[in-house]
């Protein structure tokens, strides 16, 4: 059997006799027999470390684990929250410090494990001293506390009925608290991360509908395996025990090195700022093209974080009777990816095309196109419903809106004109979904106008403003003519005068609004020249061109044609003359 936890250091001598634990049986009514107890205090005694046993419901050794006199790796202790009664394992661990009190970790973990029991040994001149027992008590999130008892006057029976009722008071609960409803506690974890940055990261683990239960920075350079560092992740690790956390989410993209080191010591599910983000999306997606993007960029992200575990390394189809040597279990889902992959791109590129088609149509009939961009939660959906009435999705959640949403409106000198609301920017917004959703993006590029929105009322409004202007360089759209729209104005204490090209507005309010259509229709405005020109009477399409745009419109109708005096937008004059 394998012995657990922290070995360095430890002697093969003594790791026989750490392995040794495993022969020991507890007979039924025994909570645990006092030759155990006995012999983890000596093996505590001459290593100065914690010793944890594990034992099941039967009374079967099933695992042994060594830390140090502050903690000690508990391999059972991330079982999946909901289940409905307690988990059948009870522990015994052992306290070097003399005191055989339950420490607020040990709590934690009983309450976060739902184990039968959780004892705590304290361990005097290599003696086991004295005993206390946590049971889970009349509520999920409360321990009974028992003893403490001398080592050697345990009330077995006494503590194995305590367990019985445990089980019986937990199943009720469950029943009664449908706990697989509950939202998943994480805790935040950040690199020389700002405030601003941890506070964004709170709220994007709130849109993905999780409960923040704490926060950890550390100022130190990245450390390859660990990114924290191997010393505070072992830390984390009891935080998290203690604050009964499903899952730790971290304020950077891992490399996968470090989320498989990070899952083997924390024990629980490793979420990092991209995984979080990609989830977001996947919740968010309601259209079709919307959906293929957010898988794509979900197994771009997969790809090179797949890892095989012990047998799924093992050889397929090889041997008697097969050709060839045979795949690995994981190259087999790594070519599965990979053609996932192509096919998720053939069918965007489709969806490309289609889109392709609509601007051509758009193109052809002089409609001018305004993209909404900006930083998440800055306001754009709001921005659109009150240009248009749209009804588009408006919450103050981060990533509200993720399919792109067009409406059209009316500007005066301009007439029909289009209204794109695209995807919310962030810091550090994923690569693999910059790149999945570089096709939706490019309407950006196509946009005779870009409306910036920012919140006004957010003190890092230039902050998020520096990161819209370095993505829309990146999407090449960094030289389109634009308006900064300044939102939310109504927040402000002080609303600033307008300036050449920044509006403050409040779409909650309506103030504004007037000033930014009217800003947008300067800004979209044709140029426009007079023109003097006939056309034949089965020129139908141009004819409409010119009554749309034109201004002064003076039509003579002759046997030879159509006879045109305007002022027309110079786009439909070179139509006219084409």
């Amino acid at each position: 059997m394998e012995i657990h936890g922290n070995l360095n250091g430890i002697r093969d001598s003594i790791k026989e006799e750490l392995n040794e634990l495993y022969d020991y049986k507890m007979q039924t009514q025994e909570f645990a027999s006092v030759s155990l107890i006995e012999e983890m205090a000596r093996l505590t005694d001459i290593l100065g470390k914690e010793i944890s046993v594990f034992l099941s419901r039967g009374g079967k050794v099933l695992d042994v684990s060594v830390g140090d006199d502050k903690s000690v790796k508990m391999p059972y202790m991330r079982m999946r929250r909901g289940f409905e009664g307690v988990s059948g394992v009870r522990s015994l661990h052992t306290h070097p410090n003399g005191s055989p009190m339950l420490s607020e970790v040990d709590i934690g973990t009983l309450i976060s494990t739902r184990f039968d029991a959780m004892a705590a040994i304290s361990v005097r001149n290599g003696k086991a001293a004295m005993m206390c027992v946590g049971f889970l008590g009349d509520a999920l999130d409360q321990v009974k506390i028992a003893g403490p008892f001398r080592a050697g006057r345990i009330p077995q029976q006494a503590l194995m009925q305590e367990i019985a009722f445990a089980t019986e008071r937990v199943s009720r609960l469950v029943r009664m608290h449908d706990t697989q409803g509950e939202a998943e506690r994480v805790l935040l974890v950040g690199l020389n991360a700002p405030e601003e940055s941890m506070e964004e990261l709170r709220r994007l683990a709130q849109t993905a509908d999780a409960e923040v239960v704490g926060v950890v920075t550390q100022s130190r350079e990245r450390d390859r395996a660990y990114y924290i560092g191997k010393g505070k992740a072992q830390e984390l690790s009891l935080q998290l025990a203690a604050a009964d956390a499903d899952a730790v989410i971290f304020n950077d993209e891992l490399t996968p090195l470090e989320t498989k080191n990070l899952e083997e010591l924390l024990g629980v599910k490793v979420i990092d700022r991209t995984m979080l983000i990609l989830d977001i999306f996947a919740k968010r997606a309601r259209t079709r093209e919307g959906r293929l993007q957010v898988e794509l960029a979900q197994l771009q992200y997969t790809l090179p974080r797949l890892q095989g575990e012990g047998t799924a390394l093992s050889r397929l189809g090889g041997g008697i009777g097969t050709r060839g040597p045979g795949e690995k279990k994981i190259e087999v889902d790594r070519r599965r990816i990979r053609r996932r992959i192509f096919e998720l791109t053939q069918d965007i590129e489709k969806v490309k095309q289609q889109r392709d088609l609509r601007r051509s149509a758009r193109r052809e009939n002089e409609v001018k196109e305004v993209a909404l961009v900006g930083y998440t939660n800055a306001g754009k959906s709001s921005l659109l419903n009150a240009l248009t009435d749209a009804g588009v999705l408006a919450e103050d959640k981060l990533f509200a809106t993720l399919d792109p949403v067009t409406r059209k409106v009316m500007l005066p000198d301009v007439g029909e004109t289009v209204f794109t609301d695209t995807v919310g920017f962030i810091e550090k917004l994923p690569h693999d979904l910059v790149s999945a959703f570089r096709s939706t993006l490019e309407e950006v590029t196509h946009a005779d106008l870009l409306l910036c929105v920012t919140d006004a009322a957010n003190p890092n409004a230039q902050k998020q403003m520096d990161v819209v202007d370095g993505l829309l360089e990146s999407l090449g759209a960094a030289e389109k003519p634009k308006i900064t729209v300044m939102n939310k104005a109504d927040l402000l204490a002080v609303v600033p005068p307008d300036e050449a090209d920044t509006i403050y507005i409040s779409t909650r309010s309506g103030y504004g609004m007037e000033a930014l259509l009217a800003k947008a229709a300067e800004k979209l405005a044709p140029q426009m020249m007079s023109y003097e020109g006939r056309i034949g009477y089965d020129k139908g399409d141009l004819l409409a061109l010119v009554n749309r745009h034109g201004k002064e419109i003076e039509l003579e109708y002759l046997p030879e044609g159509i006879e045109i005096k305007a002022k027309l937008p110079v786009e439909t004059i070179k139509k006219l003359k084409s």
